[in-house]
């Protein structure tokens, strides 16, 4: 599943009062449209039965487009939904824990915020996610800002795809590109534009001018 990490990293970040299965596969479709083959379900404080319905229905959603499915944080979640991977931040389950307790072919992505948990993470990760790149307004209590150059360095000796992640937007995407990341997940102004699948694709054909 790494080759879908690539371009777009699609999130369908919802908060709770909006996580609904007909919100959440709107922006999924718009994502898909703009070039996303990787989708990740971000529903903060929802409790394991409700996220659980609505990965529920991402999953085979993505499935029958060819789109990988993560979800975020919850290992349980995504197991019991048929998930593609999981996504665990820095206080969930650590990987090596995780890697035991899943299926051949489950990917794995792990959120780092500096070098020494970047390493960590390779050993065990399919994929890292690295950042703050920029000031980011989608967490309450942001890391702090790495920057392009440490990004760059982290890049650098990665042996997995990295997804740049943290206050991108179409602006500065080009420059995470040029970095060496393989992906990019921007929230804000993708997910906030007015024309999703046009933002989208805006991100989408920056990496593929990579190649």
């Amino acid at each position: 599943m790494t080759a879908a990490v690539r371009g777009l990293y699609g999130m369908i970040d919802l908060p709770v009062e909006a996580a609904t299965s007909d919100t959440a596969l709107a922006l999924a479709g718009a994502l898909v449209d703009g070039g996303a083959r990787i989708m990740q379900l971000r529903v903060k404080g929802a409790d394991a039965r409700d996220l659980l319905s609505l990965a529920r229905v991402m999953a085979p959603w993505c499935r029958a487009r060819e789109v990988a499915f993560v979800v975020n944080d919850r290992l349980d979640v995504a197991l019991a939904a048929g998930a593609d991977g999981v996504h665990l931040g820095q206080d969930d389950l650590p990987a090596a824990a995780a890697r035991p307790l899943v299926p051949a072919g489950f990917t794995i992505g792990v959120s780092t915020h500096d070098e020494d948990q970047a390493r960590a993470a390779l050993a065990h990760a399919d994929y890292i996610a690295f950042g703050p790149c920029f000031t980011t307004s989608s967490k309450r209590n942001p890391d702090p800002v790495v920057g392009l150059e440490r990004l760059a360095r982290v890049c650098a000796f990665a042996t997995r795809p990295v997804v740049a992640i943290g206050g991108i937007d179409l602006t500065t995407v080009a420059d995470v590109a040029r970095a060496g990341a393989s992906a990019a997940a921007i929230i804000r102004a993708v997910n906030g534009a007015d024309d999703v699948a046009a933002a989208a694709r805006l991100v989408s054909d920056v990496f593929a001018g990579k190649d």
